[in-house]
């Protein structure tokens, strides 16, 4: 489980740093970060692919998703006595991106590229990347020290070995010295990090591939566009929990159950109401109706994450339908760390009941996101020197 998220850099988040645990609501008013933090947390996934600098091409590149206020606010400027402005850089351009977990921690460097001519001339370099032993850097519990293309590997508790004197500045080393021998704590820490699970916006538009049949085969992890939402639902039937299923279909929609139907390999979903004569296909549902179905499949896989986030899951659902999702993600949570980001005030509500859930409201304060009354509860946290 990630006990501590740091990011520093990153648009609005210029130095940020939370504890997690395992039910977390991220929360706040619009323009607070919070569509920030999850595409900052899914470019830490995207590291573990190996797809970080095209996945921050595709933003606009590093200069468009870096900070883009002062490099510091003096306190002159947050009592107004002087403009915000910027000075002299003392610092070299970064974007950082880290965790610490029960069994590993992991942080990456992304700076500026020392050749600024050519083609690539606007793709950000990895400057450093660190593995370490339990959830703080610390030089004794340090296994795996990349700096620019030198990659070594702690032996033996205390000897370095090199893994590689020429790795790419485009290249993590979560993709290039992963090796089940020389480095079998990254491997399996790839390895979970691409089991790590995201969910944004499902389609239930008239177009949505969930609203016709689809070639089913089993599916114990619903995609992220929901095509095979059919498959997905028999599958949790077959191998998952097939009361869980039905409960939350009741749940929501009282006197209501799913089934899927299967013709020559070509599965749909179908939905039986209360006084109707005839069940009706995914085609003539609602979108908030379907939209449920998809989070339904979503959150009980047969096949829980190590982490799961969801973003907004409240978009076309009727307030009347989020506190059934609220019970929904309760129990996913038994299995998985969760993070749902959302300012839906009813299912804000809902899971802030939970015991277990842990709040963290955002704000924004001189175009920094802040966590209201963060001071106590900032973890320590160090970031590997360039």
């Amino acid at each position: 489980m990630l006990h501590t998220l740091a990011i520093a850099g990153y648009r609005s988040l210029r130095d940020f740093v939370i504890p997690l645990r395992g039910l977390n609501l991220v929360t706040g008013p619009n323009g607070s970060g919070k569509s920030n933090l999850y595409r900052a947390l899914r470019l830490l996934a995207e590291t573990a692919q190996g797809r970080v600098i095209r996945s921050l091409a595709r933003e606009g590149g590093l200069q468009s998703t870096l900070w883009a206020g002062p490099e510091s606010i003096s306190r002159a400027m947050l009592r107004g006595e002087q403009p915000v402005q910027g000075g002299p850089r003392q610092k070299v351009v970064s974007l950082r991106l880290g965790f610490g977990a029960d069994d590993f921690g992991y942080a990456i460097d992304l700076g500026l590229p020392s050749e600024r001519n050519g083609a690539f001339a606007h793709d950000p370099e990895v400057k450093r990347e660190c593995l370490w032993a339990g959830p703080r850097l610390r030089p004794a519990t340090l296994l795996v020290d990349r700096n620019g293309p030198l990659t070594k590997v702690r032996q033996h508790g205390k000897d370095w070995a090199v893994a590689t004197y020429q790795l790419a500045t485009f290249d993590s080393m979560m993709t290039h010295c992963a090796d089940p021998q020389g480095t079998p704590e990254m491997l399996m820490l790839r390895e979970t990090m691409r089991g790590w699970r995201f969910y944004d916006h499902v389609r239930t538009d008239a177009g949505a591939p969930a609203r016709v049949p689809q070639i089913g085969t089993h599916t114990p992890v619903l995609s992220h566009d929901g095509s095979d939402l059919a498959a997905a639902l028999q599958t949790i039937r077959q191998i998952g929990e097939t009361e869980a299923l039905d409960v939350a279909i009741a749940d929501a929609f009282p006197g209501s159950r799913v089934s899927v139907t299967a013709n020559a390999g070509w599965f749909e979903v179908e939905m039986h109401q209360h006084g109707l004569l005839r069940p009706l296909k995914a085609a003539e549902l609602s979108d908030g109706t379907l939209r449920y179905l998809l989070w339904t499949a979503a959150l009980l896989t047969p096949r829980p994450p190590a982490l799961l986030v969801l973003n907004e899951p409240e978009t076309s659902l009727h307030p009347d339908l989020l506190p059934a999702l609220g019970r929904l993600i309760a129990q996913i949570a038994e299995r998985s760390q969760v993070l749902v980001v959302s300012h839906a005030p009813v299912l804000v509500d809902a899971l802030q009941q939970l015991p277990e859930c842990h709040s963290i409201t955002l704000e924004k304060h001189f175009g920094e996101t802040r966590v209201a009354g963060d001071d106590a509860e900032r973890p320590a946290w160090q970031w590997p020197a360039r």
